[in-house]
């Protein structure tokens, strides 16, 4: 879910909500409902086997003059504060496609902390969760995070930071241009340091984790000189650090201003042809107009500037350099990502004709080379599909994997259940199977508040053995451990209802066709 403004439509749903304070004697309430903070008290919901904690502030609300600046502490407050109902998503527009509902609430700088309710005699690793959404929708109150607590044994963490334009602004004069949302990520991890204890967590045991948009916070945490130290080991899912620009194959007529990492000056190019679009000439009128002015602002897809404090390189390069953070990474993709955003922008399917202009749209001179590797998919839409799959995600992401594995301990994966349950409304059912689609893994993680799902038998238990691998992965840094099918770091693990075991990725994904421009 990388890449374009019309990727809003690929995403995971929010639930809505508010934090309130609620001040109420400290004695009054069960021990186990209240936590302390290094901000203050916390009443949460004690469940049959979790302790949550909704809507808890880690940093100031971003408004006023806060907008478009580097976050600040949260405000310290008296008495117990309600933790019960998630926070409001940050602002942005709803999504039909996912259930995303609309938001201009600025004051959205939350978390929400899981923990299992039965005590342990040391501290627990910690999961932090970054949701997906092409860095425009989403919020951590979607994921109900309860399997992974209770089965992994630990700490998990969901957050909400700053999307779209209020996240990645770039413009003139402006500190810390186009990093805003990637600020809030690490201002969270910082929460996580101070607070961890308090929940039964081990603050020296952190994982970072995150799906598509998600995956991309976790690729520039990897390459941010201001996250070390901040967390221990990363997981990502369907994203990459790569140079590979997705849209450039999901929707080639869009150009390189929709990449997901942008030079810091082309970032500011696109923020003072913005401002100048609603009548702005400076940040002082940016910051006076109401949030869905800056909303209705389109044709930008707003996202991570590199060449500043917090990414001074492209990811990409700064993987290949090695200057990068040295944390244990797990990565990895579905086996047909690219299906549901064909199934998404090309709803009536691909005839030949619109198959042949895409190819010479996206690789000029190459596409005859393109199209004879892809001629046995089947249709044009599942050609361009397995193109999209293969270049936007699988190569790319054995790219960065490369150069991960040359310093680090380094596991891949591919989620292989062709019979996923679907967790989108699509436009219309497409004529072929979605098979693993992008997104499909999620559900096997989390249960999905929006659109909950049920899995089969075989379902729930490579669901089981998911969590399994990701939980003992955050726990030690490798994924395997009892009863879990070995997971070799030298061969990819292909994660199907029916087997898990190694897979040749490269070779199933044409990845040798790719490999010239991912180096």
């Amino acid at each position: 879910m990388r890449g374009s403004r019309l990727v809003t439509t690929t995403m995971v749903a929010v639930l809505l909500g508010a934090a309130a304070l609620a001040p109420a004697p400290a004695a009054a309430v069960p021990a186990r409902d209240v936590v302390r903070t290094d901000r203050g008290l916390v009443r949460g919901t004690v469940g049959a086997d979790v302790r949550s904690f909704d809507g808890i502030p880690y940093a100031a609300p971003p408004t006023g003059e806060s907008r478009w600046r580097a976050p600040r502490p949260a405000a310290p407050w008296s008495g117990i504060r309600d933790a019960t109902r998630p926070g409001s998503p940050c602002p942005q527009h709803p999504d039909p496609v996912v259930g995303s509902p609309a938001s201009v609430d600025e004051d959205c700088l939350h978390l929400n902390v899981t923990t299992p309710l039965r005590r342990s005699t040391r501290p627990r690793p910690v999961l932090v969760w970054l949701h997906g959404g092409g860095l425009r929708n989403g919020a951590g109150s979607e994921f109900d995070v309860r399997r992974l607590a209770v089965t992994g044994d630990a700490v998990v963490v969901t957050v909400n930071y700053r999307l779209g334009i209020l996240g990645f602004l770039g413009y003139p004069g402006l500190a810390d241009s186009g990093t805003f949302g990637l600020q809030d990520q690490q201002a969270a991890l910082r929460w996580v340091r101070r607070n961890a204890a308090f929940f039964g967590g081990d603050p020296r045991n952190v994982t970072l984790f995150g799906e598509s948009a998600g995956a991309d916070g976790v690729c520039a945490q990897l390459a941010s000189p201001t996250a070390a130290g901040l967390f221990h080991r990363a997981i990502l899912q369907s994203g990459s650090c790569s140079t590979a620009n997705p849209v450039a194959v999901i929707l080639p007529v869009l150009g390189a201003e929709l990449d997901t990492w942008k030079p810091r000056t082309l970032a500011e190019s696109l923020g003072s042809a913005a401002a100048g679009s609603i009548g702005c000439a400076d940040l002082d009128c940016l910051r006076g107009r109401d949030v869905a002015d800056l909303l209705a602002i389109a044709d930008v897809y707003w996202s991570p500037a590199f060449d500043t404090p917090l990414l001074p390189l492209h990811p990409a390069e700064a993987l290949r350099a090695g200057r990068f953070n040295r944390v244990p990474v797990l990565a990895g993709h579905t086996r047909d990502e690219g299906r549901f955003f064909v199934a998404t922008f090309f709803p009536d399917s691909i005839d030949e004709p619109t198959y042949q202009w895409l190819l010479g749209s996206a690789f000029g001179d190459r596409a005859a080379e393109v199209a004879a590797r892809y001629a046995e998919a089947g249709s044009p839409s599942l050609a361009w599909a397995a193109i999209i799959t293969d270049r936007a995600y699988v190569c790319p992401s054995a790219a960065s994997g490369r150069h991960i594995a040359e310093r680090v301990p380094y596991y891949r994966y591919e989620f292989a259940d062709r019979t996923a349950p679907q967790i989108f409304a699509l436009p219309q059912p497409p004529p072929y199977p979605m098979g693993a689609y992008h997104g499909a893994e999620l559900p096997y993680l989390h249960d999905l508040r929006v659109r909950p799902v049920t899995l089969n038998p075989a379902q729930q238990r490579l669901s089981e053995r998911m969590i399994g691998y990701w939980t003992r992965f955050a726990a030690t840094g490798d994924p395997n451990g009892r009863g879990l099918p070995h997971w070799s770091r030298h061969a990819a693990q292909s994660l199907g209802p029916d087997a898990v075991g190694p897979v040749d990725l490269d070779a199933e994904h044409h990845c040798d066709l790719w490999a010239s421009a991912d180096a």
